[in-house]
């Protein structure tokens, strides 16, 4: 049976979507919306879905002011009999945000959705509605899945550049018309500001659309949101969320570069002496809630981002934070580390539904790479960001943690793990293997990294040989920085064959193009 049972969302999008990018965006994105606007409430935001399952996921929109948030769902884009759902009203504690839960969905069909807009006062007065698609995850295995990943979206200065097409990148993704796209992370710098316009090496300028938010690094509640909203000023991003539904895990420049729980800023610039960025993670982690509908976050006192997302018998995402609970950085060479980078409850956790998948395919979304050396020198010290420190020996430090759960996996026979990353600011494909290692009580497995989306591109990092790493392909510039005009922007392809079971992934450019392929054999443990 084909992978696609039913039509491509271009062909069934093609009217609604035409509709959903013509809407006007607000012209001060820093601006509240007004209260004493007139007409009807407006989406010009674009609206997203999230964390689709078999049978329910999350709608998300924002007004331009005070208003009802009401989805209604089809199975055609006519919308005849359709199904109406009452979400939350939209006001100032949400920056004009809200979620709305479908529940009880089809599986394996495309879902037509549009959500409107009405006045708290009257609502009979609603805006033009706002239309989107998304397919629920099947129930039978051969449908099969398929679905990109990528990360790192407006870093190092690098915007959103209309010259260039904006952020191109996800026209593409659209193209390989997957069912979900897992952002891995830094979907925002909020320590990144972004200038009117920099000059590339050959003397011509990149220009960037701007906004008061992104002059100056975050600090505030409403400089994180304007971070936010600053993406959503892309055409090519509002089409694409229209189209695809996301599964996000957030990283370091949600919040600050590098940073980890009870750090504290010593110096004055950019930021104020003696910022806690516990104090600003607490503002990200809001924002971050009310711009992406995700399924845990709102539902946890600890507004956890961590989490599993099942898409039928084939695949169950285990969605990583790799941020919120880990130690500080520092050398990473102890040889006890009880906290780690995911800490102690979040590993026990990762653990346990492993073990409890019966999917065939378990992809493991670490916002950080596990055998690539990511540096934090701080004040001459040699500090390190992610799991890997440059010691091929035994593990030591955030490794230990790692290879507790690679033991694991080994031990308890669970097949087909399959770690994907981004982070580095490069393309490569890693095999592990205990064959090549210094540890060696776990079973070979694959690790693709993947990203920019639409940031600064970097060299490779250098590998760390505890768990055997051999990097099979990698596709990065020589020098620190090359812009997207430049290219090096990069997105991954996961494919999921329902009659065989055949995992595929594909690294792929800006524009599509494929680099590198790698077929991966279902019911093997580790992979």
């Amino acid at each position: 049976m084909s992978h696609r049972p039913f039509p491509g969302r271009r062909s069934v999008l093609r009217g609604s979507l035409a509709a959903s990018a013509a809407l006007t965006l607000p012209t001060a994105l820093g601006a509240a919306p007004a209260f004493a606007l007139s007409g009807r409430p407006q989406a010009g935001w674009g609206v997203q879905a999230g964390d689709v399952t078999c049978n329910s996921g999350l709608v998300w929109v924002r007004s331009d002011r005070p208003a009802r948030m009401i989805v209604e769902t089809s199975a055609t884009e006519t919308f005849r009999n359709p199904h109406r759902w009452h979400g939350p009203l939209l006001g100032a504690d949400s920056d004009f945000t809200g979620t709305t839960r479908l529940r009880g969905l089809p599986s394996g069909e495309q879902i037509h959705y549009r959500v409107l807009l009405a006045d708290p006062d009257d609502p009979r007065r609603t805006g033009e509605p706002v239309t989107g698609t998304f397919r629920t995850a099947p129930v039978k295995r051969r449908q099969g899945v398929k679905f990109v990943w990528s990360g790192d979206l407006a870093g190092q200065g690098w915007g959103i550049n209309e010259s260039i097409g904006g952020y191109r990148i996800f026209d593409a993704m659209a193209k390989v018309d997957p069912d979900f796209f897992l952002c891995s992370g830094d979907n925002i710098y909020a320590d990144g500001p972004i200038s009117a316009t920099a000059t590339l090496p050959d003397g011509s300028i990149y220009r960037n659309v701007t906004t008061e938010e992104k002059s100056h690094v975050a600090t505030t509640l409403n400089d994180y949101r304007g971070n936010f909203r600053y993406n959503l000023l892309d055409a090519a991003l509002r089409r694409f969320n229209a189209q695809v539904p996301n599964i996000i895990q957030w990283d370091d420049h949600e919040v600050r570069n590098n940073w980890y729980p009870g750090e504290v800023i010593g110096t004055g610039t950019p930021y104020p002496a003696g910022t806690k960025l516990d104090d600003l993670a607490l503002r990200s982690r809001q924002a971050f809630s009310e711009y992406f509908p995700i399924s845990t976050i709102s539902g946890r006192p600890d507004g956890r981002i961590y989490r599993k997302v099942s898409h039928g018998p084939l695949l169950d995402v285990f969605v990583l934070d790799m941020r919120t609970y880990r130690n500080a950085n520092s050398p990473d060479n102890q040889t006890t580390d009880p906290v780690g980078i995911l800490g102690r409850e979040q590993l026990e956790w990762l653990k346990r539904e492993l073990a409890k998948s019966r999917a065939v395919w378990k992809v493991i979304a670490n916002d950080m790479p596990l055998g690539l050396v990511v540096p934090d020198p701080v004040e001459g010290k040699p500090n390190f960001e992610a799991v890997a420190q440059g010691d091929p020996g035994a593990p030591l430090g955030r490794e230990l943690q790692i290879a507790e759960l690679l033991r694991f996996i080994k031990h308890r026979r669970i097949t087909g793990t399959v770690w994907l990353t981004a982070d580095v600011h490069h393309t490569s494909a890693q095999h592990y293997d205990p064959s090549r290692a210094a540890f060696k009580d776990f079973e070979p497995f694959w690790e693709f990294v993947s990203g920019p989306l639409n940031a600064g591109a970097f060299p490779a990092n250098a590998l760390d040989g505890t768990f055997g790493p051999d990097r099979v392909f990698v596709k990065a510039p020589t020098t620190a920085n090359v812009s997207p005009a430049q290219g090096y922007q990069f997105f991954g392809e996961v494919d999921i064959d329902g009659d065989s079971g055949e995992l595929t992934v594909r690294l792929r450019e800006y524009d599509g193009t494929v680099l590198f392929t790698q077929v991966l054999q279902p019911g093997r443990v580790g992979q």
